[in-house]
């Protein structure tokens, strides 16, 4: 109990702790809720700026905005149709046919609700799961941390982009860009091509600023002329009675799924999202309602992705094992304050954990204000114009790439990573599957290189565990299943078609 009161003191007692929150729920909002800014675009911008903070209130700040930003795109997707986020696309299918009918105070009131709902859920499940798992992967040798992160890796194929072949080809580009520098266990040096900065490596800060910011900024440089219909939302309205009636099971059904979906590594609140919508659809009464305004419809996405925000922190502080593109940069932060995520972080500093724990929960509730009062103004943010926003974010992206080592070369290192980002877009590859590359690479190596230590360079002792070997298995299904998926569900429907006509 001593861990729990200590870690939530380091967030409730400090005044200074909770305006850094509260500022970071704010600017969550409203890049959530402007089209074309993203969470890990924000996070990535911030992340330099908290190098000289304490760690506890720079990766609070970090969790706070990841919440915020998630719910702040239900906001546009509401009244603009322009979802600010992309799980957000999930809550525009009823939300703004709910906000065309006069409806709209009532739509973001339903979907302020299922966010907070959801998020505190998840939250809920993640103080007891997070040193659960952890307690288990303290068992865990070289070999099972090697069939950890090579599963984790397969799961790459569903996490974005338009084909799974491409994820798998851009998370495999991001394991390549994670050798640059010295191999730990051999000292040799790779791919730095005479330049001495890169003998420790790629810096993660620029290359996600660059991949984040630059590159998006490029890709909505195709499209400075958009117009979208403003609908006007005058009282944001909590869920009454009937409506409550309508979504209570949705949202819990919903939670659990969104928590369960953020836990898996390499999945996220857009998978979420769709997978609450989706369920939401299979379980109501009211099918025929859905794409019309119906309330199930928002509470569904709505609840599921914020409460993957929650799962998605589990694995990334128990194992090391980043849950979501989100995550992953609030590990990079980790590591920047000098923490080792993973079981020993959870053992040894748990009132960190709780620390983290409390300013998630704050953050969900600080957004709930925000939701019912400030919904209003944050819809306006869609009316700053491109040519002012984005020159804001190339300088910030400049400053924020120079700032975390003093080196021009990180800024190169940021534009070349933009460039690199903008055509990884345009051809259909995921950005997230890459991040994740970069940071579970190193993992994978440096595993493997001490499991053949330890067998004498004979892959085949690898099997001896069964730990490994139930990795491998769920790595095989995990690589092979969505090219196999879709050939097993045809043969299944002409079995059944078959035995109908029989």
């Amino acid at each position: 109990m001593e861990p729990v009161i200590e870690g939530l003191s380091l967030i409730f007692l400090d005044p200074f702790n909770i305006l850094l929150i509260f500022g970071s729920v704010l600017i969550g909002v409203m890049v959530g809720a402007l089209p074309g800014l993203s969470s890990p675009m924000a996070i990535a911008l911030l992340l330099p700026f908290t190098i000289t903070l304490d760690p506890v209130p720079a990766v609070a700040m970090m969790a706070a905005l990841y919440c915020a930003g998630t719910f702040g795109g239900s906001i546009t997707a509401i009244l603009i149709n322009a979802p600010g986020a992309p799980p957000a696309v999930a809550t525009a299918l009823d939300g703004y046919p709910m906000a065309k009918r006069g409806e709209a105070g009532r739509a973001l009131g339903i979907a302020t609700f299922s966010s907070v709902t959801g998020g505190v859920l998840s939250l809920l499940v993640f103080i007891v799961a997070a040193p659960a798992l952890a307690a288990v992967a303290l068992k865990f040798r070289p070999p099972e941390y090697f069939a950890l992160a090579v599963f984790a890796l397969s799961m790459l194929a569903s996490i974005s982009g338009k084909s799974s072949l491409r994820n798998l080809i851009s998370g495999a580009f991001g394991v390549l860009i994670g050798t640059v520098g010295i191999h730990l266990t051999t000292g040799v040096e790779r791919f730095t091509f005479g330049f001495p900065e890169l003998t420790e490596g790629i810096a993660f800060v620029p290359v996600l600023i660059g991949l984040f910011a630059i590159g998006e900024l490029l890709n909505q440089s195709q499209a400075l002329t958009g117009h979208y219909e403003r609908i006007r939302a005058h009282v944001t309205k909590l869920p009454g009675r009937e409506d409550l009636r309508l979504i209570w099971k949705t949202i819990l059904r919903s939670s659990g799924l969104g928590t369960f979906i953020g836990i898996l590594p390499a999945e996220g609140s857009t998978v979420a999202a769709i997978m609450g919508y989706n369920e939401a659809r299979r379980w109501s009464k009211n099918k025929e309602q859905f794409g019309t305004g119906c309330p199930e419809g928002i509470a569904g996405p709505e609840s599921a992705n914020n409460a993957a925000t929650g799962g998605a922190m589990v694995p990334t502080l128990a194992l090391g094992i980043p849950g979501s593109g989100s995550t992953a940069l609030i590990l990079v932060a980790l590591v920047m304050h000098g923490f080792r995520p993973g079981p020993y972080l959870v053992q040894q500093t748990p009132e960190f954990i709780y620390a983290i724990f409390g300013a998630m929960l704050m953050a969900n509730f600080m957004f709930l204000g925000i939701g019912l009062v400030g919904a209003k103004v944050f819809s306006q943010v869609t009316l700053i114009p491109r040519t002012i926003l984005w020159p804001a974010v190339v300088t910030f992206s400049i400053i924020g790439s120079y700032a975390a080592a003093s080196d021009l070369l990180d800024v190169s290192i940021m534009l070349i990573a933009g460039i690199v980002g903008f055509i990884m877009r345009r051809h259909g590859f995921g950005l997230a599957p890459l991040v994740m590359g970069l940071i579970l690479g190193p993992l994978v190596e440096e595993a493997f290189s001490q499991s053949m230590i330890m067998y004498n360079n004979n892959f085949l002792g690898l099997f001896e565990s069964p730990i490994v070997i139930g990795f491998f298995v769920l790595t095989f299904f995990s690589l092979f299943w969505p090219f196999a998926g879709p050939f097993v569900k045809r043969a299944l429907a002409r079995q059944a078609s078959g035995a109908a006509d029989s």
